[in-house]
């Protein structure tokens, strides 16, 4: 699918230009489901797609009652798909918050997620909501060979997903997530686990990504030479290898991916390759994702500030 051009505002949206999902957030907005339920049931052959759409979904109808108003009254696979993404979403805000009714509403998010597993025993979808409250849990199976700091983590969830879909993108960064610093892991675990899984996938995935990924979150404006680490040789290959071999698969796919996108024009871009970057940006098209910029400023002011270095306009100039 092509982004569209640039025409002059950046679309902070999370649907990009999966323009049916964006009708579907408004009708959610509104407090019907029925496009919801034509929105997911077209999914069901597509897990990418599943879980782009009910993630973005459950974001609009995380602060009403629609999920379980829809569950109660159609108890279909997809009333209880979007269930679980909203009973995680509130579980993780509540645990972040530390908010007294956190334990409760983990409870019920992982009676959601079993109950959509249940549904529909193909999709891995349910079982990447609960990846992303393994950390509230602290789940610590040994990991497998093959890692050099052989951190314990989630390995058995994630491993079940795995059989369920082998490169699942959502479910791959919900478990690389667990290792990091913020959520009581260590650089060089995320870091370890990143190269494990990245290097697994097919040379033309976004699972490539990860390690760039990784290497945001590590930032630290602190350090000395902090903003030069992209410039050396292994990450500056690592960028180039997936601008190569994964870039131009991007036209094909059902929406833009504007975050895998996003990361690879910031570490190209701060790899001082801005040839290939204005490339990533062109095919992000308007779309925008506060990460990875908002790690390292304002996210409207950075994205400009790297958009300008390619040669691109930005909002507001001329």
């Amino acid at each position: 699918m092509a982004a569209g051009l640039f025409e002059g505002q950046y679309v902070w949206h999370p649907a990009a230009d999966d323009r049916r999902l964006a009708s579907v957030c408004v009708d959610v907005r509104a407090g019907r489901y029925l496009s919801a339920h034509e929105a997911l049931a077209e999914s069901r052959g597509d897990f990418g797609l599943r879980a782009h759409r009910s993630l973005v979904l459950a974001s609009e109808a995380a602060d009403s009652d629609l999920a379980e108003r829809w569950l109660a009254e159609e108890p279909t696979p997809e009333a209880a798909l979007l269930w679980a993404r909203v009973a995680v979403q509130r579980a993780l805000r509540a645990a972040d918050a530390r908010d007294d009714r956190a334990e409760a509403l983990e409870r019920i998010a992982l009676t959601a997620c079993d109950r959509a597993a249940q549904l529909a025993p193909a999709d891995p979808t349910p079982w990447v909501a609960k990846l992303s409250m393994a950390r509230l849990h602290d789940l610590r199976d040994p990991a497998p060979h093959g890692l050099l700091t052989a951190p314990p983590g989630p390995w058995q969830l994630f491993s079940h997903l795995l059989r369920l879909d082998p490169w699942n993108r959502e479910g791959h960064h919900r478990f690389l997530a667990f290792f990091f610093t913020r959520y009581g892991g260590s650089v060089n675990a995320a870091w370890d686990v990143a190269a494990f899984l990245s290097q697994r996938a097919p040379v033309s995935s976004p699972l490539r990504m990860l390690p760039l990924v990784s290497l945001v979150e590590s930032y630290n404006p602190s350090q000395l030479l902090a903003d030069r680490v992209w410039e050396q040789p292994q990450w500056r290959s690592t960028a180039l290898a997936i601008y190569q071999n994964w870039l131009p698969h991007v036209p094909g796919y059902r929406f833009t991916p504007v975050l895998d996108l996003a990361y690879l024009a910031h570490a190209l871009f701060m790899a001082q390759r801005e040839f290939e970057a204005r490339a990533v940006f062109m095919a992000m098209g308007p779309y925008a994702s506060r990460m990875p910029w908002s790690v390292f400023g304002d996210p409207e002011e950075q994205l400009s500030r790297a958009r300008r270095s390619c040669g691109l306009p930005v909002p507001g100039a001329g």
